[in-house]
């Protein structure tokens, strides 16, 4: 279980396989161990797999002042730098991105920032836009409290970010912050500074998100591509493994790697 310091907080991370470079950047309340069902075929396909825990997430430290990092303006620019603090470290010059959610915008202001650095890139579940602010659309999104919540939820949540650690965690998470911050959220802007290939990928059936965020942000790039994934709800990778695979491979293929 390999860790590094970056900026002096302890991160884990793993690397599987050798190829073509992948990382896989996990969800807002995520970590390296959503990737269980989908990473192995990566590696038999023949591609080297990079996953990580981002500051604060799985096993990774919190460092200091974390909420306050959580919900303010910080988040989204150092989640940039701390990918390519690690992609320095792993030795990658070039690589393929893949996020699910909230993983999916750091993808995207990683591949806007270091555009040399990225080949592809592919988002799922990602929002692209909010009309009202999204501590709000937390509030209705997120209606319990950790205590309430199925016990097969919060069991996932202590294995993926421990005991201490998983309802204080669950709670912020659920009122504000992270990539898509506590205000109004809009990546579109952006979006057309992407210029690699880039396949959206968006459940029919989100709780979170209509299918036509995935429409919207779809057509905002100039090289996108986009796949609706039937009778799906929003964890894509865990709802549909084999067929969120195929479409990562496929698409891969088709762009000649």
């Amino acid at each position: 279980m390999p860790f590094t310091e970056i900026k002096g907080i302890k991160i884990y991370y793993e690397v599987h396989g050798q190829g073509d470079p992948i990382v896989l950047l996990h969800h807002g309340f995520g970590c390296t161990k959503m990737w269980k069902d989908i990473y192995p075929g990566l590696v038999e396909e023949g591609y080297k797999v990079i996953l990580y825990d981002r500051r604060g997430y799985g096993k990774s430290g919190e460092g200091e002042n974390f909420r306050e990092f959580y919900i303010g303006e910080r988040f989204r620019p150092e989640s940039v730098e701390e990918l390519n603090q690690l992609m320095g470290l792993v030795q990658i010059d070039t690589c393929h991105l893949v996020g699910q959610c909230e993983g999916g915008v750091v993808a995207i202001d990683y591949t806007v920032k270091f555009p040399h650095r990225v080949r592809t890139v592919v988002t799922s579940s990602t929002q692209c836009y909010s009309d009202i602010p999204m501590s709000e659309l937390n509030k209705q999104k997120f209606p319990n409290a950790f205590q309430d919540l199925e016990v097969s939820l919060k069991e996932k949540l202590i294995k993926w970010h421990g005991t201490g650690r998983a309802e204080s965690f669950y709670n912020q998470f659920r009122k504000y912050g992270g990539a898509y911050g506590k205000d109004i959220f809009d990546i579109r802007p952006i979006l057309p500074h992407v210029t690699c290939p880039t396949l959206v990928l968006y459940p029919d059936r989100s709780f979170l998100f209509d299918v036509e965020q995935g429409v919207t942000f779809y057509r905002h790039l100039p090289l996108g591509e986009l796949a609706v994934l039937p009778k799906c709800g929003h964890n894509t990778y865990e709802y549909l493994p084999k067929e969120y695979l195929r479409h990562i491979l496929h698409f891969l293929k088709r762009h000649g790697f």
